[in-house]
């Protein structure tokens, strides 16, 4: 467990690096308990940073209920309130009087916001999962989430042109987003082997292909009420609907407790 996320740590931000793209770090934990057979109910709190790991990026919150409807199949529901650090960033067009008289170029950055604020998620699921060829589980998931990010006012924006702020309210309107998750895992889960191994790749789809995230990781389960989670992941950014979000690396470290 500290050799693989060893090699992670090691290899992951050179990666970042190499490409151009961001690394983060991502934090979590989780209390689960067994109602009977078929309910689980879940919390989990989260940290993740962006900017190579010098930003806070995000705090989140959540609750989550599965019921397990046949040996192969498995509903959940689940809310998650998300604290997010963003960054808003606009740039000139062509019809900008800045551009127009030669002060700067069409797409070069404008105005920037920094700023804290939340986000309401629910989502639904359905994972179908089967063993086959001998101790490998293979799992589907499709997961309906939508996303509500209320209207937001800062007090001024940073002026790239002036190097200065402009002193000017800008309220950023409620916006809501539905999006379509699917993921195909494969985990090697042998019984007696305290640790677990696993590879998914994930598409998110609204209205076209958004971005792809691949994890590799495992789960070390340390006795019947304690478990810790390891992962990297590698997310690809193919259209960000104006949240200027990059491609990024990101390494995750988790602890899950079962009542």
């Amino acid at each position: 467990m500290k050799k693989f996320i060893g090699l992670l740590l090691a290899l992951m931000p050179l990666g970042a690096m190499a490409q151009g793209d961001d690394f983060g770090l991502d934090f979590s934990l989780e209390a689960q308990k067994k109602i009977n057979k078929q309910w689980n109910i879940g919390l989990e709190a989260e940290y993740r940073t962006r900017d190579n790991t010098k930003t806070s990026d995000r705090w989140a919150f959540g609750l989550g209920v599965d019921y397990k409807v046949a040996k192969w199949l498995k509903a959940s529901a689940g809310y998650t309130f998300l604290y997010d650090n963003n960054k808003k960033i606009s740039y000139y067009d062509a019809t900008d009087d800045a551009v127009l008289d030669g002060d700067a170029n069409e797409g070069d950055p404008k105005k920037c916001a920094q700023y804290w604020a939340p986000r309401h998620r629910f989502n639904v699921s359905l994972t179908f999962d089967k063993k086959l060829f001998g101790d490998f589980k293979f799992s589907l998931r499709e997961r309906w989430q939508y996303t509500y990010r209320p209207a937001h006012t800062v007090s001024e924006r940073w002026s790239y042109l002036d190097n200065a702020c402009d002193g000017k309210e800008k309220t950023y309107s409620g916006k809501g987003k539905n999006v379509l998750r699917s993921r195909l895992q494969i985990e090697f889960d042998k019984k007696g082997l305290a640790v677990t191994p696993y590879i998914n790749a994930e598409l998110f789809n609204a209205w076209s292909l958004q971005k792809v995230r691949y994890h590799v990781g495992l789960d070390w389960k340390i006795s019947r009420q304690h478990s810790l989670g390891a992962f990297y992941r590698y997310q690809s950014v193919r259209d960000d609907d104006d949240d200027n979000e990059p491609n990024t690396h990101l390494i995750g470290l988790g602890y899950k407790f079962k009542f």
